[in-house]
């Protein structure tokens, strides 16, 4: 599942958690991003010790087997942690899907806890260039969170398997299998129990960033022709 950031993906990773018939991994390309990227983020000295930073190491355990041989094995990943860099044979032997939002919402959420991010920041080109390589289906977070078990219940199906409504809601609290920027970043979800209701108010976005929105706003008009 390819996001872009100030998504609900973690919530997402929750939903597909929760199923029985499944495994689920937490951004495994993090630390091979901020090794290659120099970025300082919250956690990284963490992050970089708890995961592989070469990227042919990540896509071999990405790709193998896995113990129990789960039915579905759901990988979380930021679309801007795919670097240029990075090979892209491996995706092939992957089921790609992909959550979308709006520009506008993600920019003003984005804004309030980095200031200046930049095109590459949000992952729009890199999401595009992975559905056009690789097709798969598309969802947008309004549309899961307008009705979860709608939208869920499609997206088993294009991804060929069964909908369990054990997707729907989840134990409050952390997971072994949540990245170890968890504290940082989570908190919100490890509150949960659901996805959040929806919220129809617009995106205040400032001013030095509507430019922004208008950039990236293509490339998910793009993608989001083709929700499901």
């Amino acid at each position: 599942m390819w996001s872009g950031p100030r998504n609900i993906s973690t919530a997402m990773m929750r939903s597909f958690g929760s199923r029985p018939d499944t495994v689920v991994v937490d951004e495994p390309l993090y630390a091979h991003y901020l090794a290659v990227t120099g970025i300082d983020h919250p956690g990284r000295e963490a992050i970089l010790a708890a995961q592989p930073q070469r990227w042919p190491d990540v896509a071999a355990q990405l790709t193998g087997p896995l113990p129990g041989d789960p039915a579905v094995f759901y990988q979380k990943h930021m679309t801007h942690h795919l670097l240029p860099g990075i090979g892209r044979e491996w995706l092939g032997a992957l089921t790609h899907a992909y959550l979308i939002r709006d520009p506008a919402h993600v920019i003003a959420s984005y804004a309030k806890v980095r200031g200046e991010p930049t095109l590459d920041d949000l992952g729009y080109p890199q999401q595009l260039e992975i559905f056009r390589a690789f097709g798969g289906p598309v969802v947008d977070a309004a549309d899961v969170l307008r009705d979860p078990r709608r939208t869920l219940s499609r997206l088993c199906a294009a991804l060929g398997i069964g909908f369990d409504e054990a997707m729907l809601s989840w134990p409050p609290g952390p997971r072994e299998a949540d990245g170890v920027w968890a504290p940082h970043w989570y908190a919100a979800v490890e509150r949960s129990t659901g996805f959040a209701p929806w919220d129809p108010s617009p995106a205040q976005v400032p001013d030095r960033l509507r430019p922004l929105v208008s950039a990236a706003r293509p490339y998910y008009d793009e993608m989001a022709a083709h929700r499901i």
